[in-house]
């Protein structure tokens, strides 16, 4: 298999692994650190944090759920990516209230026949969500290590707008690595709601050397593309999240058709360059059902620790009749898989095996 990628050429994966990245992330990582003069996290969110955290007790004024955490190296801290979940209604979408009319307008409107009354095309919705990081220490939360504030403001429009449908929204952070509880709150503009959840997670150091190879958490990429620049503070988006100049939707579901985009996306710790500074690693990939191999791809090749490699659903069938025998190139059927990753890293010897479930239907 050739390494196939068109979105993400060598000269780009270059810079993503640069210095630019790490500077970037600590400058943001500098900006959003609590300070003694700035409070960023009120003490009415406090409060309901304090109350909750030991015993993990969400508070539902906001119902919301943290369905995934991703992340991906950033030299000396770890791009720490959260998923949530929340439904429209509970995020208070309203009509965008329209601009005050001015005196020759409304001489206008006087004079005009009546119309029929016009639904607003527009609606809105302005929250704020609050992020606060504990080390975990003993298995209780200890210091703070980091608080964030991000006001967030979305739009829909009023005719595909669902009230009751569930949207996915992501959130990333620059975190050292440990192990760490997450404090999150979604709060009206008012504050008179407060929603919680509580999540612990752990940040490999992506300056170790192990005595073997690991990954960051293998995912799914249903679309990818490149920003002008990095972002320079922390953003609430939906549907995607961001790193370094890439902006990525991922399938955190796991679920695909046959035609849809079926790429893999992680970064490889503990591989080590050549004297010349150059990678030599080796991927193997191969689709099982159950213990039944159902594609296995050519090796892909490497040269930076950073792999985005696309794939496909499709699979070889030998079919034989009499003495003779054709091939044919069928979509995967439906049910559940497994994609076998076999790394190899041909400078240092070591080699590690990763796996990661999906279902196609």
């Amino acid at each position: 298999m050739k390494t196939r990628n068109l979105v993400i050429p060598v000269l780009l994966l270059g810079f993503i692994l640069s210095l630019l990245l790490a500077t970037n992330l600590a400058a943001l990582n500098k900006a959003a650190k609590p300070q003694e003069e700035s409070v960023r996290i009120p003490k009415e969110v406090k409060t309901v944090f304090e109350e909750g955290i030991l015993t993990r007790e969400a508070r539902l004024d906001i119902p919301f759920t943290i369905t995934n955490h991703l992340y991906l190296p950033a030299r000396e801290n770890v791009h720490s990516i959260f998923f949530f979940k929340v439904k429209n209604a509970d995020l208070g979408f309203a009509p965008i209230a329209q601009a005050p009319a001015t005196p020759a307008k409304k001489e206008e409107e006087k004079e005009a026949p009546p119309e029929t009354e016009i639904v607003p095309t527009k609606l809105q919705c302005n929250f704020h969500i609050f992020l606060q990081v504990n080390r975990m220490e003993k298995n209780a939360p200890g210091e703070v290590v980091n608080e964030i504030y991000i006001p967030v403001s979305f739009e829909a429009e009023s005719s595909s707008y669902e009230p009751d449908k569930e949207e996915l929204y992501t959130t990333a952070y620059p975190i050292p690595p440990g192990n760490y509880i997450l404090s999150m709150a979604i709060a009206s503009q008012d504050l008179g709601k407060i929603g919680t959840q509580y999540f612990e997670f752990s940040l490999p150091d992506p300056l170790s050397s192990p005595d073997g190879l690991d990954t960051t958490p293998v995912f799914f990429i249903d679309k990818i593309k490149r920003m002008s620049a990095p972002e320079n503070r922390v953003e609430v988006h939906k549907d995607f999240f961001t790193y370094s100049v890439l902006q990525i939707e991922a399938n955190v579901d796991r679920v695909f058709s046959p035609k849809d985009n079926f790429e893999v996306f992680f970064y490889i710790f503990g591989a080590q360059p050549s004297e010349t500074g150059k990678y030599d690693i080796e991927v193997g990939f191969e689709v099982y059902k159950g213990e039944e191999l159902a594609i296995r791809f050519s090796p892909g090749k490497y040269e930076a620790p950073l792999v985005p490699q696309p794939l496909h659903l499709k699979q070889t069938i030998i079919i034989t009749s009499g003495e003779e025998q054709r091939t044919e190139i069928r979509d995967l059927e439906p049910g559940k898989y497994a994609l076998s990753l076999k790394i190899s890293d041909k400078v240092s010897g070591k080699s590690e095996k990763k796996t990661i479930d999906f279902e196609v239907k």
